[in-house]
């Protein structure tokens, strides 16, 4: 499992660190990491022309210790000042190991195999200074390989936001632990590929980060396997109130992926019976009220139901039942804090995208896409619930807070039609089967942005790369899921 930590966090770790060891010894591991990294980015080291983007702050000084590494090793190193007075130790180091100031910063980008950014580091925030723009453009216009040091300067490290000017890496090296921003939009599409540098702070972080992002053999764990006494109820029947006359294939992908998420059985309830039996005839449809459909282990309600009161009935009858239930969709349309609030035996899980969460929070959605960490926890806090913000960055967080999830999967193809009722019908097969809520809503994300990339190589495709539609989706569930348990099993 990846983790991410607050600034405040990391800072509190590496000074109990720093205070067992010898001065300098713990930025001399960062830049050892470091330089290790550049160099095998590199096609060779010696005769490789490289440049520092040099700030002030430790950041800064990281860049010139890796720099006065790669220069021993033959490399061409030259250092831009920038933001005031250079690290003395890292600065004197450069110096002795051949490196030099170059008389013009523009031209020694132009000509760079790679360059190294320690503009700013995790205390970085509001954006690049303007001073540092022209050449920060210059590093990404040029045919270098961009590296930041432990973090793209100009991002928030606990937010994920921009708010002004970055820098955009193809590789950011960072230091004993991840940061937030290093795994959430909009700052993620700045970081590029992530190395990760142990340092030693493991022993002095606390046992609760401030994020999580799941692994392969996380979910694996996760995953419910029926036993040889399994029967249908013991592996979960699943709930389905979705679609109507006009969006009926809402509730025909939204079963697909509860089948294929592994339920036990599904109780479709809805005007979509006919379409739903002709593509799965092994669903047990119902043209009733949720409460007359029988026995289930979990509600999922709302993809497809359109707009009018349908949809608030239903919510309101499957809210009053005492299993858990997914709100999804039309179901979230005007969805009232204090309904989802009342006290409920079972957990609710909302799964908004970016508009749907801006309209329960009553704000523009481009404020949610720019802050997703703080729209999850405030939704979260708000409504009591679970809930999962679909997106770029698809999160999970809980009505405790805690650590929040990150998902790791996907490919921005999966914003197709359809796909967010796949997901639905998935996390609500998984919270049948008794996963909570915040593992269900995990585990299903996962599986859900797996199976998109397994869609795209499936065609051919470079994997994640190429359009999928939500029932490609829906038929490569099994094979995600295979992908997962196996390895552990």
């Amino acid at each position: 499992m990846r983790t991410a930590h607050r600034v405040e966090t990391v800072r509190a770790a590496e000074a109990a660190l720093q205070a067992r060891l010898p001065e300098g010894a713990l930025m001399q591991r960062a830049a050892a990491g470091l330089a290790a990294a550049c160099a095998g980015l590199l096609p060779r080291v010696y005769g490789a022309r490289v440049v520092l983007l040099v700030g002030s702050g430790d950041n800064g000084g990281d860049a010139l210790y890796a720099g006065a590494r790669l220069a021993r090793r033959g490399a061409g190193v030259t250092a831009v000042p920038l933001g005031g007075r250079a690290h003395e130790g890292g600065l004197a180091a450069f110096r002795a190991a051949g490196g030099r100031i170059p008389d013009d910063p523009f031209e020694a980008l132009a000509a760079a195999d790679l360059v190294l950014d320690g503009i700013t580091g995790i205390g970085g925030q509001g954006g690049l200074r303007p001073e540092a723009v022209p050449i920060a453009r210059a590093a990404r216009g040029s045919n270098a390989v961009v590296v930041a040091v432990d973090l793209p300067s100009g991002v928030d490290a606990d937010t994920g936001e921009v708010t002004g000017e970055a820098l955009r890496a193809d590789v950011t090296v960072t230091f004993g632990t991840y940061k937030p921003a290093l795994l959430v939009d909009p700052a993620r599409e700045y970081a590029g590929a992530l190395r990760f540098v142990g340092i030693g702070i493991d022993p002095y972080l606390p046992g609760v980060p401030e994020l999580e992002a799941l692994q392969h053999e996380d979910v694996a764990r996760l995953l419910p396997v029926p036993g040889a006494e399994s029967d249908k109820y013991r592996r979960g029947v699943l709930g389905l109130v979705a679609g109507s006359a006009r969006y009926p294939g809402a509730a025909v992908l939204a079963v697909s992926g509860a089948l294929s998420g592994g339920a036990g059985a599904v109780r479709y309830v809805g005007p979509a019976g006919e379409a739903v039996l002709a593509r799965h005839p092994e669903t047990l449809v119902h043209s009733g009220r949720p409460e007359k459909a029988g026995r289930v282990q979990a509600w999922v309600v709302g993809p497809g139901l359109g707009e009018g009161p349908g949809p608030v009935v239903a919510v309101a009858e499957v809210l009053a039942s005492d299993v858990p239930v997914l709100v999804d969709a039309d179901g979230l349309r005007g969805l009232d804090p204090a309904v989802v609030r009342a006290r409920r035996p079972a957990s609710t899980l909302l799964t908004p995208h970016a508009g749907e969460a801006a309209a329960l929070l009553g704000v523009a959605r481009e404020e949610v896409e720019a802050g997703r960490l703080a729209a999850v926890r405030e939704l979260a806090g708000r409504f009591g619930a679970t809930v999962l913000l679909k997106g770029s960055t698809t999160l999970v967080c809980g009505p405790e807070g805690g650590p929040v999830r990150v998902n790791p999967t996907g490919t921005p193809w999966l914003a197709t039609a359809g796909s967010g009722d796949v997901l639905s019908g998935l996390a609500g097969s998984l919270l049948a089967a008794g996963l909570p809520a915040v593992d269900a809503a995990s585990a299903a994300a996962y599986l859900h942005g797996l199976a998109a990339r397994r869609a795209a190589a499936g065609r051919g495709a470079a994997v994640g790369a190429g359009p999928v539609t939500a029932s490609e989706v829906a038929e490569s569930l099994r094979g995600a899921w295979r992908d997962v348990v196996a390895p552990a099993s």
